[in-house]
């Protein structure tokens, strides 16, 4: 309820940006939440898998696994929600084997408390998104055997102090003008 509240009270814009990284695999689409609790990902010489919890209005919800089963390293990156959320993410892509198509080699994620990683090799062609005044509320991408490409969506808030003074800004412009340079006009003849 308290978190229903909280979006009433604030105007939320949704965008999808991305995806980087190869056209390899399978296209996947975890869609748009209240927010990151969790990331999960296994690498080695590059992103094998990832797998999100997301908050819903204050339910978990565990996304499905995407890419393979190879990778040695599994890391989980455990978020303190609601305080803290995801605000960047990069990260480097190439092929694995050359002659192939690109992967997500590294990934690096930055909360508004923390960062993380890299996790995985930087090599290759490297991406960077930051979010400014928002965050990531969501990820897509494509994956086979590894993580072949990675984008997110981010929801950017503005919040009810900046609607209350674009309202007055408003108020005022509209107003009638009492100056001498506001004068009736006249009626034609």
């Amino acid at each position: 309820m308290m978190e229903e509240g909280k979006e009433q009270q604030s105007a939320k814009m949704k965008i999808a940006v991305g995806p980087w990284g190869g056209n390899g695999g399978t296209s996947w689409d975890d869609g748009c939440y209240s927010g990151v609790r969790e990331i999960k990902l296994v690498y080695d010489r590059c992103i094998d898998s990832i797998s999100v919890v997301y908050d819903k209005h204050g339910k978990l919800v565990k996304s499905q696994k995407h890419g393979g089963n190879g990778g040695t390293i599994t890391v989980e990156i455990k978020l303190i929600y609601p305080e803290e959320y995801l605000i960047s993410v990069s990260g480097y892509y190439s092929p694995v084997v050359q002659g192939m198509t690109p992967v997500v080699r590294s990934l690096s994620f930055k909360s508004n408390r923390r960062s993380f990683g890299p996790f995985g090799v930087e090599e290759g062609t490297p991406f960077y998104f930051p979010v400014e005044g928002g965050r990531i509320i969501g990820f897509k991408g494509r994956s086979g055997w590894y993580l072949d490409s990675i984008g997110f969506y981010v929801s950017r808030v503005h919040s009810k102090t900046i609607t209350k003074r674009v309202q007055r800004w408003l108020q005022k412009s509209l107003e009638p003008k009492t100056s001498k340079e506001c004068r009736p006009l006249k009626a034609a003849k």
